[in-house]
């Protein structure tokens, strides 16, 4: 599954959204218009997910969800500028990312913050595989709530198969857990490459060698995502 919906008429809206928006919104860097200006060619608040667009019900963590089109210059959309955007949109947002004939789904687990109620707090970005834009789509997912739409939303795209029973914010936390892994087992095998003393390749060696394990412990792969 790719996460690409087809979305009903009620909830298209179609807005081009300027870029200085998103910069007043969140008083960005100039480090951060640069890179918007290099990455994205045009943002368009695409559809509008709502009790009154399709009717199901808020819930007290997700009123509505926004679906932004995203136009890549070239082949790149960094995590910098979604997190730009989410910051700047007081809503969960599924992000549409184009590029060329290609499209990615991408968004973050975004919540109200508990030590601030006008601020949100979100997960890194999810990513889909890259796919066509001709891929076909699929109709929403049933749900009972808005808030169940947005986790079955997320659950699509998620680089590992959920435990029984297990949460939303448990599998984001395991994810992390998982690429802090992997980036520990890269690092090992760089170190083991480079060392040339036999006693600490040794001890280089069966560190890496728990790290894979744990790894496949925690593990149950789907992988997929990524810039391209």
């Amino acid at each position: 599954m790719t996460a690409m919906f087809i979305y009903p008429k009620s909830t298209v809206l179609k807005r081009a959204i300027s870029k200085s928006r998103i910069y007043s919104e969140i008083g960005s860097t100039t480090a951060l218009k640069d890179r918007f200006v290099r990455e994205v060619e045009q943002i368009t608040w695409a559809y509008k997910l709502a009790p009154e667009t399709i009717n199901i019900p808020a819930t007290k963590s997700v009123t509505e969800i926004q679906v932004f089109q995203v136009k890549a210059k070239e082949d790149k959309i960094s995590d910098e500028v979604l997190r730009a955007i989410d910051r700047a949109i007081p809503f969960p947002v599924i992000f549409e990312l184009l590029s060329y004939e290609l499209i990615q789904i991408a968004a973050a687990h975004k919540r109200v913050s508990e030590a601030d109620s006008s601020k949100w707090v979100a997960s890194d970005h999810l990513r889909s595989d890259w796919v066509s834009q001709s891929t076909e789509r699929t109709p929403l997912p049933v749900a009972i709530s808005m808030g169940s739409l947005y986790d079955q939303i997320l659950k699509m795209l998620m680089p590992i198969e959920a435990e029984a029973d297990e949460s939303i914010v448990a599998q984001l936390e395991r994810v992390d857990a998982i690429l802090a892994a992997e980036r520990e087992i890269k690092r090992l095998e760089s170190k083991l490459r480079r060392e040339t003393q036999f006693n600490i390749k040794v001890a280089l060696h069966g560190r890496l060698k728990d790290a894979q394990v744990m790894l496949e412990k925690m593990n149950k792969p789907r992988r997929f995502g990524g810039e391209i």
